[in-house]
């Protein structure tokens, strides 16, 4: 039996991440797969540290506006297939999909939209879920394993965030995203790590004006979903609120592989 590491973090800019210095804790922590969103980079504006992290194999899907979104995924073992976007060009367009194929899985490390701007950016997020449900069930009707893994930018339960009432009616916590979410786990994904615990006060992302962090008033937007034929490759499932250097912490899940 194989063991094998997987972490999840917005970075909300990689690289004000490096200048930080706390991707130093990659070498640490030494997952076997990093998936990064909200790099904010083209791969030529990195040093090569950051491009190209010492043992992995490292790949990127940038935004061709500057400094925006973006997703990245560095992987200890060379994929069989690597795909940017799921082939819809409007979101596609804001790269913000990259799917990495093994042969045990298939890995989706997506960074979802955010809906707070405005009514249409609320509708590009909705319009965004479904497509990716979409593009997600046929995967799943082909049989495939996945991983499916990201910030989500919604709190799918009361339990997921500190001030439910308050928020009911802010784009993260509104009834239409829950309610996707809800559908989400009805076609056969499994949130990882309420999987395993079902504690409140559990969260990956804290307001940074407010100081939110050191209170811990937070949400859970950040997520690893696998489907049903996966979840018992799944042994371990967690949050990494000490990793600091993002307004949202790291997620990770622990395989174990034949």
């Amino acid at each position: 039996m194989k063991e094998l590491r997987l972490l999840c973090w917005n970075v909300n800019g990689i690289r004000a991440v490096g200048r930080k210095g706390s991707l130093d804790w990659l070498g640490r922590e030494s997952p076997d797969i990093m998936c990064l969103q909200e790099t904010r980079a083209q791969p030529d504006q990195l040093e090569e540290g950051l491009r190209q992290p010492h043992g992995y194999h490292a790949y990127w899907n940038s935004s061709e506006a500057k400094g925006y979104a973006g997703v990245a995924t560095f992987s200890k073992t060379e994929p069989a297939r690597i795909q940017k976007g799921f082939g819809t060009e409007q979101f596609d367009a804001e790269a913000r999909t990259l799917i990495t194929e093994y042969p045990d899985f298939v890995l989706l490390n997506v960074y979802f939209p955010n809906g707070k701007k405005d009514a249409e950016r609320l509708k590009f997020k909705m319009d965004f879920y479904e497509a990716f449900l979409k593009f997600a069930d046929s995967l799943e009707a082909q049989g495939k394993r996945l991983i499916v893994c990201g910030d989500f930018n919604t709190a799918h339960k009361e339990v997921d965030i500190a001030r439910p009432k308050e928020n009911e009616k802010i784009s993260g916590f509104l009834p239409v995203e829950r309610d996707w979410m809800d559908r989400f786990v009805a076609h056969g994904f499994v949130d990882a790590f309420r999987h395993f615990n079902k504690e409140p006060n559990r969260y990956t992302w804290w307001d940074l004006k407010t100081r939110a962090r050191e209170r811990n008033v937070g949400w859970r937007i950040d997520y690893i979903f696998v489907s049903q034929n996966m979840v018992p490759s799944v042994s371990m499932a967690f949050i990494m609120p000490e990793v600091m250097g993002s307004d949202h912490c790291p997620v990770g899940i622990v395989l174990n592989m034949a």
